[in-house]
């Protein structure tokens, strides 16, 4: 995979705020901005977009519910991602793209996005739709196992992954015929097959917040309490902690799980346990939001190791996304001012 070479948008914004992917881990810490948060979101969704031709979880998906949040800005890059989303499902018709995963990674966004609007465009309800088409029998989806945990590495996650994008969908779509005999055979996979991580069991309950019938409540709590006890001492989590994960560089050794804490871990876990209905002044969320507050980077970003390679840390940019969400999820609103 090359390293993914940024352009910088011929704006003012991007002139005042340098935006790169290559985030780093000695990077300077900033006060809290929204308007370095959009910069950031809205740059590296737009290149990879225009340069990769997709959509990935692990830089642009969670870019369509998040970046909606942040007030104000230039909307120009949201809107830019969302034509590419629709002109892309308007070509499905005549064929489907390879992998599943072209179509699966699009229909998500759409959800999302729509999920911020309230309103189910036609174009999502179309995605949606033929994403149910290349379930397979065991209610699975050939998701990616290109090993980029926590993502795209495990068909478990492809499961929990549509089953929140059903559940994002508004105006009802999840209690549609279609989407209900999908989500019908996901529930059966789960009961099937154990989930191998708590990364996946987070996804879990933001899909039971969504749809129901995924977990019982003692499930919930179980999950609920074990992602509490891994909050490190400075309030927030490591993604490391959520999952056993061996890195494919040369160290070629497992991540160590009490690795400091980062912005996926922390914006993830924050927001999930928001989905679960754990509320915005249980102490855990705070110290979780106070972390957040506190680990801006100057680029705009929260940052999160890789997992993977230290060439580059693309898991960066759905941290982000989720740090948005974890704030706009106990009423802390962004603005760019």
């Amino acid at each position: 995979m090359r390293i993914l070479v940024l352009l910088l948008f011929a704006t003012s914004l991007f002139a005042e705020t340098p935006v790169t992917a290559l985030s780093q881990e000695k990077e300077p810490k900033a006060k809290l901005s929204g308007k370095l948060a959009a910069a950031y979101l809205d740059h590296v969704s737009t290149d990879w977009t225009q340069t990769r031709r997709c959509f990935a979880c692990h830089t642009n998906v969670f870019y369509m519910l998040a970046r909606p949040k942040i007030e104000g800005g230039d909307k120009a890059p949201l809107k830019a991602s969302r034509d590419w989303l629709e002109q892309s499902v308007a070509g499905w018709e005549k064929k489907l793209p390879k992998p599943d995963y072209n179509v699966l990674a699009p229909a998500m966004a759409l959800a999302a996005h729509d999920a911020t609007t309230g309103k189910l465009s036609e174009v999502t309800q179309k995605a949606l739709d033929y994403c149910w088409t290349l379930q397979k029998a065991d209610g699975s989806f050939n998701w990616p196992k290109c090993d980029w945990p926590p993502q795209e590495h495990d068909d478990y996650y492809g499961v929990a992954f549509m089953i929140v994008a059903a559940g994002l969908a508004p105006e009802g779509y999840a209690k549609t015929e279609k989407a209900q005999a999908a989500l019908d055979k996901m529930r059966g996979y789960l009961k099937k097959n154990p989930p191998p991580d708590l990364h996946h069991k987070a996804m879990l309950l933001w899909g039971e917040s969504l749809v129901g019938d995924i977990l019982s409540k003692e499930e919930k709590n179980t999950i609920i309490s074990d992602l509490k006890k891994l909050q490190q001492e400075d309030g927030g989590w490591g993604l490391p902690s959520l999952g056993t994960y061996k890195r494919r560089d040369k160290e070629k050794t497992p991540n160590d799980p009490k690795a400091p804490s980062d912005g996926y871990g922390t914006g993830f876990v924050v927001f999930c346990l928001r989905q679960a209905g754990v509320p915005s002044d249980d102490p855990a969320i705070q110290k979780g939001i106070q972390w957040i507050q506190n680990n801006q980077r100057e680029l705009g970003c929260w940052f999160t190791r890789s997992l993977n390679t230290n060439r580059f840390h693309l898991i960066t940019n759905a941290g982000s996304a989720f740090c948005v969400l974890a704030l706009d999820a106990c009423g802390i609103k962004l603005k760019c001012e």
